[in-house]
C-alpha cells in the first residue's frame, strides 16, 4: 500500500481552516484531522491521563507537547480506512516540526502546506463571533485569542518559512469570504 498522502492545513486563529477542510473533505474525499479537535476531545475524555495537561496549555494560548499531539494524529490515521488527510493547525512550531519527522515524517508522503493568510483584525471578529454563537470553545475569548495570536506569529510563521523554502506552500488568502477562499482552493486540490 502507497504511503498515505499529507496536506498541512495552516493559519492564525479564525483564518477559516474548519470551514475550508469541511469542504476539500465533501469534494475531494480528504480526511479531515484537527488537531485542535482531537486534543479537546483527549481533553475531555474522564479517563485521560492527559486531559488536564492538555486542558491548561488550551486555556493558556499555548502549545501541547509534540508527543500527545503525534501520538493523537497516528492514531486517528491508522483507525482511518483512508489514505489522504488533511491535517489541521499542525505543525504549530519547531518542536511540532521535529516531533512529526522524527515519528511520522517518513510513513507519509506530504503533498504541500495549504497556508491561509489572513488579518489579524478579520480572524478576531471571526473568532469573537464563533464564541458569541456559543462555540462552546474555552479559547474563543479576547485574552486567550491574543496570547493564541502572538504564539501562531512567533512559533507559526517560521515553520510556514521553513516549508515555503522547500516550496512546498502554497498560500491562500483567506481574509475574503468564504466562497473566494474555496474558489482559490479548488484551483490548488483539483489536480492531486
Amino acid at each position: 500500500m502507497s504511503k498515505p498522502q499529507v496536506v498541512f492545513v495552516l493559519g492564525g486563529p479564525g483564518a477559516g481552516k474548519g470551514t475550508q477542510c469541511s469542504n476539500i473533505v465533501s469534494k475531494f474525499g480528504f480526511v479531515h484531522l484537527s488537531a485542535g479537535d482531537l486534543l479537546r476531545a483527549e481533553r475531555s475524555k474522564p479517563d485521560s491521563m492527559f486531559g488536564e495537561l492538555i486542558d491548561n496549555h488550551i486555556k493558556n494560548g499555548t502549545i501541547v507537547p509534540v508527543e500527545i499531539t503525534c501520538k493523537l494524529i497516528q492514531n486517528a490515521m491508522d483507525a482511518s480506512a483512508a489514505n489522504r488527510f488533511l491535517i489541521d493547525g499542525f505543525p504549530r512550531n519547531k518542536d511540532n516540526m521535529i516531533g512529526w519527522n522524527t515519528t511520522i515524517g517518513d510513513q507519509v508522503d506530504l503533498l504541500f502546506v495549504l497556508f491561509l493568510e489572513c488579518p489579524e483584525d478579520v480572524c478576531i471578529e471571526r473568532c469573537m463571533k464563533r464564541g458569541a454563537a456559543g462555540s462552546g470553545r474555552a479559547d474563543d475569548n479576547l485574552e486567550s485569542l491574543k496570547k493564541r495570536i502572538v504564539t501562531f506569529v512567533n512559533d507559526s510563521m517560521p515553520i510556514i518559512e521553513y516549508f515555503k523554502e522547500k516550496n512546498l506552500v502554497k498560500r491562500v488568502e483567506a481574509g475574503k469570504n468564504a466562497e473566494d477562499v474555496w474558489s482559490d482552493i479548488i484551483e490548488l486540490f483539483k489536480n492531486i
